[in-house]
């Protein structure tokens, strides 16, 4: 090889660096984690970041000016106690699940048609109106939730939340009222907040940062 296609070579090496393909595992999720592979429900799940240098936003996430009412700006905090958290903790928590930890719960609380799209890998869904007595929710179908799968256990009437699961609910982003009609639901039939975590960001921001995403 002569000089001049050295050179060559060289700065097509370097312009495929800055600017165009990346190799496997170079967008790592923080510097000790490429990618997350674990077992959740029963389902194998991977999360890792898209590797594609030029890779966008989905068109979904991608609007600024959805009118508010009833895509208004939450809040940083939600409430008194509810923990808002992050994409490292969300991953943390699946992992926690993926070492056997029953204690906890990823829910998606978005409606069907939108969890239909993507969601969070090892999120089980549980839409907004299902807690909700002024969208229909009975106190039937309420009551099976919290035993069935939050492990709220009922006695004379009365709810024991001892051993109930610590919630992580997310929806689409900062603009979304649907994980937060959860969690205001949840708080009113007294569900201790300190086992509440709610990761404001959403799926805006999780595919934002190239994320795994899987569709039920």
């Amino acid at each position: 090889m002569n000089l001049k296609n050295i050179i060559t070579h060289g700065m097509l090496v370097a312009a495929m660096m800055i600017f165009g393909s990346v190799s496997a595992d170079t967008v790592a999720i923080t510097p000790d984690l490429k990618k997350f592979e674990g077992v959740v429900n029963g389902e194998k799940i991977t999360i890792v970041r898209n590797q594609d240098a030029d890779n966008q936003i989905s068109p979904t996430f991608s609007r600024t000016s959805r009118p508010c009412p009833p895509f208004c700006i939450q809040p940083a905090t939600l409430a008194p106690g509810v923990e808002t958290i992050a994409e490292l903790e969300v991953i943390d928590y699946i992992q926690k699940m993926s070492e056997g930890d029953d204690s906890i719960l990823l829910i998606d609380s978005r409606s069907p048609d939108w969890v239909a799209r993507g969601t969070i890998p090892g999120a089980v869904n549980l839409p907004w109106t299902k807690l909700n007595p002024a969208r229909g929710a009975d106190p039937i179908s309420i009551g099976e939730i919290m035993v069935e799968q939050f492990g709220v256990q009922e006695m004379e009437g009365l709810w024991d939340y001892r051993d109930a699961k610590t919630l992580v609910m997310f929806c689409n982003g900062m603009w979304c009222g649907q994980s937060p009609n959860n969690i205001k639901s949840l708080l009113r039939f007294g569900y201790p907040a300190d086992k509440i975590k709610w990761y404001r960001g959403g799926m805006q921001d999780w595919e934002m940062l190239g994320l795994s995403t899987i569709k039920p």
